[in-house]
């Protein structure tokens, strides 16, 4: 993990409230936040590695496609409890530490969820995966059966879970992984 001081460069996005990037070494990239949302739409990274990376002052949620506007919720709540501004890093699990477009989808739906909340000072990053979703929402349910990782789970006999997987806001539950 690189030193604080590397992590604040401007190409860290730290001037946006809402940032956006991929795996572990974008979580790395997107510089210090009060919160992260670790976005494992079909659950199959580990977040365990994600969670020891964070600093000491980090919480961490974790969302999907079937929580995000019941985590954007959360994040709201959040941000009126410490009566300020929260800065908060959206990151895609994504496939072996490289981009997976069912992730991508997952976090622009999370991202999507917060501005519609009124949390929209997001980075440029963050706007396109938000753009992802939003142009693509009525074809979120066959992206991710035909996506790669979608493909791999139903050739394993796990059709429903994807399926299941890409039914929006289908609940309200909040995986928090970490408060401080």
């Amino acid at each position: 993990m690189p030193e604080l001081a590397t992590r604040n460069l401007p190409t860290a996005q730290s001037k946006y409230q809402v940032r956006f990037d991929v795996g572990i070494d974008g979580l790395a990239r997107i510089g210090d936040a009060d919160i992260v949302v670790w976005v494992d739409s079909l659950a199959l990274a580990g977040v365990d590695a994600a969670l020891e990376s964070l600093g000491d002052s980090t919480s961490a949620v974790a969302a999907n496609l079937t929580n995000r506007s019941a985590v954007a919720a959360w994040l709201l709540e959040q941000q009126l409890q410490r009566g300020r501004r929260v800065s908060i890093a959206v990151v895609a699990a994504g496939r072996d530490g490289g981009f997976a477009s069912n992730d991508l989808l997952a976090a622009g739906a999370v991202i999507d969820a917060l501005t519609a909340l009124g949390i929209d000072f997001t980075s440029p990053e963050a706007a396109v995966a938000c753009a992802a979703f939003d142009g693509l929402r009525n074809a979120v349910g066959h992206l991710f059966t035909a996506s790669v990782a979608g493909q791999e789970l139903i050739a394993d006999g796990q059709r429903d879970r994807v399926v299941a997987a890409a039914r929006l806001d289908s609940t309200d539950s909040v995986d928090v992984l970490r408060l401080v």
